[in-house]
């Protein structure tokens, strides 16, 4: 009894998340332009691409017996180890300045997969990535693709949107190779509330998508960035295979 008093009270190493906000990255995040290129004509898009988030509790937030177990039986909340959220070892303020360090490389890469893919040097083209209050390398993927889409849209004169909001998540490296993140079946419901019907996905984690999926959400599972923009041409125009989860 005294044991179970006790685990009941105490807090615990977990993080409890939910689906967190999102932000369409051809356009603005707090009154600012999450992509600004420099260097090359860009064009007016249509649609939205969604990049999406979970908010977890604080890494000195008290999580007891209580909270987890909730967590446990909510559909629109998850119970993750504290260390898969955040990195131990460091206080809040070390946490955030590595998240904010993930952030900017990620920003990196996706600049560098981008103008790799398409064939542009990144000696000419500059660009800019803003996007407040969020840390981490999740949005990899999704900067990759925006840029894209206001240099050369779908190679053809049309929107790698295709009018659609698509929403997604995963990292990217420079070479376009997509990795898996954390927290999928929370953001397809941050993805699903916030208007999108299409959502991409790192490949891995299809069945953690599946597991929670809004009703009128499109899954499209994606390994690389040409894989992922030759989902959605041939999402757009009707020809070639769409892969599904």
């Amino acid at each position: 009894m005294a044991l179970l008093a006790t685990a009941a009270f105490a807090p615990l190493p977990f993080s409890v998340a939910q689906p967190g906000m999102t932000a369409d990255v051809l356009g603005e995040n707090k009154g600012e332009p999450v992509i600004t290129i420099a260097g090359a004509p860009t064009r007016d898009t249509s649609g939205e691409l969604r990049m999406t988030t979970i908010e977890a509790t604080s890494p000195d937030t008290r999580v007891s017996l209580g909270d987890v177990l909730d967590g446990w039986f909510a559909t629109d909340r998850a119970v993750m180890p504290r260390d898969a959220v955040y990195p131990s070892g460091g206080d809040v303020q070390e946490i955030e300045r590595h998240n904010e360090e993930q952030m900017r490389e990620s920003q990196s890469a996706a600049t560098r997969a981008a103008l790799r893919y398409l064939k542009l040097g990144d000696e000419k083209v500059k660009v800019s990535l803003e996007l407040a209050d969020v840390g981490g390398p999740s949005a990899g993927l999704l900067f990759s693709l925006g840029i894209i889409d206001k240099l050369d849209g779908d190679g053809s004169g049309g929107d790698l949107t295709g009018g659609r909001v698509i929403a997604g998540t995963g990292t990217i490296e420079a070479d376009g190779t997509v990795g898996a993140v954390g927290g999928v079946a929370l953001k397809t419901q941050a993805a699903r509330r916030d208007g999108a019907t299409v959502f991409l996905v790192p490949k891995a984690e299809c069945g953690d998508a599946r597991a929670e999926l809004p009703e009128g959400l499109r899954l499209i599972p994606v390994t690389t960035l040409k894989g992922a923009v030759d989902s959605l041409v041939s999402l757009e125009t009707g020809r070639g295979k769409v892969p599904s989860c």
